[in-house]
């Protein structure tokens, strides 16, 4: 190590003394309700596996079946000779499912937004950002260059407190909020953002990574929850959590997904999402269009969970999805309660600040289709009892 890197160390002993330090553990197995961790089999309460899709026999087989056609990478960026049938397929697809009119795909969820803020406002326009918005959010909103104006969490009065304040100063505005917040399982009560934007002429965006395959009939995100179809102008989701697979979408209006080909820069300037990929993301559709049954099961065991958890005394906070934060405050708790469950054959993390303010550490449980009421038991015994030994509860 140079002399110009010891801030470095410096930095990284800092996290290791205040709990910060992320320890990063090895998976062994296919992702299921049971995984190899470090060698141990363990529940599985971390993965973001809402449909257990990332392991389903018919998108593996969609995946090989694709291997053999179109082998394994798309050798090029989408602009130049990386489009693919399949590519074109599986947006039609999407567009379908989301009842929109046009969907454009990215290689995540992350580069979704980094591809569609910085494409629709810049320097001489202003965006109104919802205080505890993704991490990719922010990251899009810096990159456009845009002033950047929090609203505080969920709140469509502050929004247009806000945004009367800011009147006459920009040339394009920009709302955008997540649909499901990834840390507390809350969700944006976006009809209410819609009536504020719609009557000052802002436009609106959500990114409902967290609400893809969750939310909606059958799984078709908060904008069919709020039955806002039409209304929202960009909904960006991920195919790398409910979907099971990997990949962003931007679903909406054809005129900004037009845009978004000419001018979203993941998009001009990095490879294609690979062809298995593609086919994979394709029967994870398919599923979601036939049948109600996955989602259905998500939410009878986050019901169950989180009902049999507050009865024990845990406090699960503002979640009405199935995210359930296990709320402990301190981050070194927080990661002592992830060791003890650990210990319970329990695979459930940590989770504190930067992730989230300081003082509102969690164990974040991800709750999935997958988990059967004999797994969920497992974990509800593995809690009371490090629960208990830790004076939590």
């Amino acid at each position: 190590m140079t002399e110009r890197l010891t801030w470095i160390q410096q930095e990284i002993e800092g996290l290791k003394e205040n709990g910060l330090y992320n320890r990063i553990r090895t998976i062994g197995s296919p992702q299921g309700a049971w995984l190899i961790v470090d060698g141990k089999r363990v529940l599985n309460f971390c993965s973001n596996n809402y449909l257990g899709l990332a392991n389903h026999p018919r998108l593996i087989e969609a995946a090989r079946e694709i291997l053999d056609r179109y082998g394994v990478g798309p050798a090029a960026v989408r602009t130049i000779a990386g489009t693919m049938e399949i590519h074109l397929e599986l947006e039609r697809r999407l567009a379908a499912f989301k009842k929109v009119p046009a969907a454009i795909t990215f290689q995540s969820g992350f580069t979704a937004n980094l591809a569609t803020i910085p494409a629709l406002v810049g320097k001489e326009d202003v965006i109104f950002s919802d205080e505890l918005n993704h991490a990719s959010i922010i990251d899009g909103c810096r990159l456009s260059g845009a002033p950047i104006i929090r609203y505080a969490h969920c709140d469509p009065t502050d929004l247009e407190r806000v945004i009367l304040e800011n009147q006459g100063k920009y040339r394009r505005a920009l709302a955008v909020t997540d649909g499901v917040f990834s840390m507390d399982g809350d969700i944006a009560p976006l009809d209410q953002i819609y009536e504020v934007t719609s009557k000052h002429g802002v436009m609106l965006m959500v990114d409902d990574a967290h609400g893809e395959g969750v939310m909606g009939k059958g799984g078709r995100g908060i904008v069919d929850h709020f039955n806002l179809h039409g209304k929202v102008d960009v909904e960006v989701g991920t195919l790398s959590k409910a979907f099971g697979v990997v990949g962003g979408v931007v679903a909406g209006d054809p005129l900004i997904v037009e845009w978004l080909r000419q001018r979203g820069r993941p998009f001009l300037f990095s490879s294609a999402v690979t062809p298995p990929d593609v086919a994979a993301a394709i029967a994870a559709v398919d599923l979601l269009e036939e049948s109600t049954d996955l989602v259905d099961r998500l939410w009878e065991n986050a019901r169950y969970f989180k009902a049999e958890m507050k009865r024990l005394g845990f406090d699960t906070g503002k979640s009405v999805t199935p995210i359930t934060p296990i709320m402990l405050g301190e981050a070194p708790l927080a990661q002592q309660f992830s060791r003890e469950l650990f210990e319970e054959n329990v695979f459930a993390m940590a989770i504190g600040f930067p992730t989230v303010p300081r003082g509102k550490a969690r164990i974040r449980v991800m709750i999935s289709a997958s988990h059967s009421r004999d797994d969920l038991d497992k974990g509800l015994e593995a809690f009371a009892k490090v629960g208990k030994k830790l004076g939590v509860i």
